[in-house]
């Protein structure tokens, strides 16, 4: 599947030569252009491909620039092509609304006819907010539905994943199914997981206490796991919803587990929400569209586009992203097709780039640095960028960035986007140096070896970035560690442990 695209081409201000395999040289800035080049030149990156481009923010000169042209994966970099067009295309004020229907007329406390609930493609919603939709309806004075739940998951295709993703990904909450009807265990809107609870027995040896959240009669757990302090292991197994928890743990354990069919999650907790409010459904469960110009008899209202781009950009949350990509056009292919009608509005030319998701986790996705600070540019222009410039993460302060760069001019000033895949590394954002000049700037890396710390690279040229016109510190990155309550643990995949995004496997 190949579907339309479009990319950039970046302009050249005067007096500055752009070539494809050495740095540029704007006029006064050639120790930054040496001290590019040299962390360039580190041993590190031998054998791997890698781009880079730094400009001006405003006027869009192209002040050093070596590779930036050559496409190549950039991970979850494209979700700043995603997150803007979603912007322009759909607007900063759009909501997900999730609602209960019906073409039955009321008899008393009956409700005779079916009963749907239409899902939108919400992301955020809970079971909280599930029950808040039965509860309403019970307020309503319905008691007792003669017909069947209708489950309308049709605002999406069926397509739970992006073409191009590893299938191995799939226990793992950072690659999750894509649904109109899903729901959020928790506060950072992992769509389409539930929380494995697993408490210690009463004594060493004993069987461990093992729960979901929210409950459910969807996923089933196969556990074998004691009470001891050997460590636990939580996976789905492939294709099923079978999630086998092994090993011994002497702590309160948490994990975020995937769900084959986040739509049958959904049904499952709904129909206990109905249950809890004292609503009886004499039928069985259908899926099926909801009938046209059914009546509305309860609503759930999503937070806007605009607020939910934070959690998306701070976390790096790909279920969210791929949500905008299907809600722009309900499935991948024409999500992407709906969005690109708004890239060139960002400075990206036709027919450059391959796109085949939102977040970034397609191995299939080609983009190259001048088409991600051809979107920093451009994005500074919209009446949303504020706001969008405040989602990114901050070095040394906050998402994905919280550990990296302290103590560095960087800190607290490179606004910027992290990507992270195995092979794959990147950083692309805003710096602001110490002579008061707002820069953008993308690197990315491709065919990079993990031991050989990526990050470390990225951190270095942003740091020399935000020191231009000042001394140059050394960078120390800290190392990525969650601080989770002594009384809990989380269980880290241990797949792709360390190069992945630290959000996706709670190390940041």
């Amino acid at each position: 599947m190949k579907l339309k695209v479009l990319g950039a081409v970046v302009a050249v201000a005067a007096g500055v030569s752009l070539t494809s395999s050495g740095g540029a040289v704007a006029v006064g800035n050639e120790a930054l252009t040496a001290d590019l080049d040299t962390i360039l030149a580190d041993n590190a990156l031998k054998g791997a491909d890698v781009g880079l481009v730094v400009r001006d923010a405003n006027s869009g000169e192209v002040i050093y620039t070596r590779q930036s042209s050559r496409r190549s994966q950039v991970a979850s970099n494209l979700k700043l092509l995603t997150t803007t067009t979603a912007l322009d295309l759909l607007g900063p004020d759009y909501r997900w609304k999730t609602e209960l229907v019906s073409s039955g007329t009321r008899s008393g406390s009956a409700l005779n006819g079916d009963l749907a609930l239409r899902g939108g493609g919400d992301p955020t919603m809970s079971r909280l907010r599930y029950q808040q939709l039965a509860d309403t309806l019970k307020a309503s004075g319905v008691t007792t539905v003669n017909g069947s739940l209708v489950v309308d998951d049709t605002k999406f295709d069926a397509q739970p994943y992006g073409s191009g993703w590893a299938w191995d990904d799939e226990p793992y909450s950072y690659s999750a199914e894509t649904s109109a009807l899903t729901l959020s265990p928790d506060a950072k809107f992992s769509a389409g997981t539930v929380v494995v609870r697993v408490k210690p027995g009463a004594a060493a040896g004993a069987p461990v206490v093992v729960t979901t959240e929210p409950a459910n009669d969807h996923v089933q757990v196969v556990s074998t796991a004691t009470t001891g302090n050997a460590g636990i292991s939580v996976e789905r197994e492939h294709g099923t919803n079978r999630i086998f928890v092994s090993g011994s743990t002497s702590v309160e354990t948490t994990a975020l587990s995937t769900v084959k069919d986040p739509t049958g999650l959904v049904t499952s907790v709904f129909q206990k929400a109905l249950q809890a409010s004292g609503i009886t459904v004499t039928g069985g469960v259908k899926r099926q569209k909801a009938p046209a110009g059914a009546a509305v008899l309860a609503t759930d209202t999503s937070i806007t586009l605009g607020e939910l781009v934070k959690p998306l950009l701070k976390d790096s949350n790909n279920m969210l992203a791929e949500v905008l990509v299907k809600t722009a056009g309900g499935s991948f292919t024409n999500g992407v097709n709906q969005l690109s009608t708004k890239w060139a509005g960002l400075g990206v030319d036709p027919n450059a780039v391959e796109v085949f998701d939102g977040s970034g986790m397609s191995r299939l996705d080609q983009f190259s640095p001048d088409d991600l600070t051809s979107v920093l540019v451009k994005a500074k222009t919209k009446p949303w960028f504020s706001a969008w410039q405040a989602s990114l993460p901050v070095a040394g302060v906050d998402g994905t960035l919280v550990n990296r760069m302290k103590n560095t001019p960087a800190a607290g000033n490179v606004k910027a986007k992290t990507g992270s895949l195995s092979g794959v590394s990147g950083l692309s954002g805003y710096v602001t140096t110490q002579a008061g000049r707002e820069l953008v700037f993308s690197l990315v890396q491709n065919n990079v070896l993990l031991f050989n710390s990526p990050k470390s690279i990225e951190d270095r040229i942003a740091v020399r970035l935000a020191s231009d016109g000042g001394q140059v510190p050394q960078v120390q990155s800290v190392p990525q560690q969650r601080k989770a309550p002594a009384q809990e643990r989380v269980v880290v995949p241990a797949k792709e442990r360390f190069d992945v995004e630290c959000s996706w496997i709670g190390t940041c």
